[in-house]
């Protein structure tokens, strides 16, 4: 079976794509996926955070990097599909790059951070409208909106959490709260399972974003909540894609 692409993205930087990228995989990873992270900013996050762990707790997901490929990012996804089953895509900002849009030509789900602060609600805007013009050519892309650095008792929060649902996309239940522990996990190279019982609110609702993860990969259905049919074309191997079902060879 083709691995299940999830691309991490956002119009903007600074929203915690890499910390939401590298917490979901190495989360599935340590369940016993087989996942890789594919590294797609040219700013190289995900892969130093992964090249800072130590020999003896290497980050439990592979990780690679594909900047270079630029808009042909899902032509080079499209070569590891059945070698994993699960490929998360770190991108850079939308508005500075063509890789977001390559990502979502072939990802399954779009995950896309959001920062409860005025600018970043505003990005939110524009990576839904980029995902709608996708779900043209790649009917089965799910999106959802994650909350992230989030500190519940400010009116920013609770402002956000009234005006995402307006957004037009699926937000998670879960989100990801302000934590020092999401920092320090860039450091020791890992994931917040690493930290122990200091992590514990942290561990908690990686584990809990993780499920509702699977749950819509499980479920494929579609972000108004309407059933795919199983004979839907995944995105670009209606027209080509290599390594998708249905699809031979590799390009």
């Amino acid at each position: 079976m083709a691995a299940k692409v999830i691309a991490v993205v956002n119009q903007k930087g600074g929203a915690g794509k890499t910390t939401l990228a590298m917490q979901l995989a190495g989360t599935l990873a340590q369940r016993g996926a087989k996942v890789l992270v594919v590294d797609a900013d040219a700013q190289g996050t995900a892969t130093r955070w992964a090249a800072s762990a130590s020999d003896k707790a290497p980050f439990p997901a592979a990780v690679i990097g594909l900047s270079a490929a630029g808009s042909k990012v899902h032509r080079e996804v499209a070569k590891f599909l059945d070698a994993y089953t699960h490929i998360v895509v770190d991108c850079p900002p939308a508005v500075d790059s063509p890789v977001p849009q390559s990502a979502l030509l072939i990802a399954d789900l779009a995950l896309v951070p959001v920062i409860p602060s005025p600018p970043d609600l505003w990005s939110a805007v524009g990576i839904r409208q980029l995902v709608d013009r996708l779900r043209a050519i790649n009917t089965r892309l799910q999106a959802r909106l994650v909350l992230n650095d989030l500190e519940p008792r400010t009116r920013l929060a609770k402002d956000a959490r009234d005006i995402l649902p307006a957004f037009g996309m699926p937000l998670a239940t879960t989100a990801l709260h302000h934590r020092t522990a999401y920092r320090q996990c860039a450091v020791v190279g890992g994931t917040v399972h690493q930290l122990g019982g200091r992590a514990a609110a942290a561990i908690a609702e990686v584990e809990a974003l993780t499920d509702e993860v699977v749950t819509w990969l499980a479920g494929d259905s579609t972000t108004d909540g309407t059933a795919r049919s199983e004979n839907s074309p995944h995105g670009l191997a209606a027209r080509g894609t290599p390594g998708r079902t249905g699809t031979t060879g590799q390009g």
